[in-house]
């Protein structure tokens, strides 16, 4: 069974940092793509960052680029979301993603607030 736990969110000044953590189990996480998502309140959920399987190719949304770095580690099932210079807009759920046997699986989501 597929599962997906998120942790590391919580409330940070503008210009902070944050690291997220999801935790994979119930498949073979090493040959999956991963993918952070996040949505704030009345808006819909956005793709943030995306990681491939082995080689560890990535992107991001523009919104992200040069604060966000998205990482993985194959041996302990988990992928990371380094949050840096943060800012109010960045306030949202983020959740993490992936994509198998022609379905997704969500985490629960972990709360982000970026406020002074």
């Amino acid at each position: 069974q597929v599962q997906l736990v998120e942790s590391g969110g919580g409330l940070v000044q503008p210009g902070g940092s944050l690291r997220l953590s999801c935790a994979a189990s119930g498949f073979d996480f090493e040959n999956y793509s991963m993918r952070w998502y996040r949505q704030a309140p009345g808006k819909e959920r956005e793709l943030v960052a995306f990681i491939f399987s082995r080689g560890g190719s990535t992107n991001y949304a523009d919104s992200v680029k040069g604060r966000f770095t998205i990482s993985r580690d194959n041996v302990k099932n988990t992928m990371y979301l380094q949050m840096n210079s943060l800012k109010p807009e960045d306030t949202a759920v983020y959740y993490c993603n992936v994509w198998r046997n022609n379905r997704d699986y969500w985490g629960q989501g972990t709360q982000v607030t970026v406020s002074s």
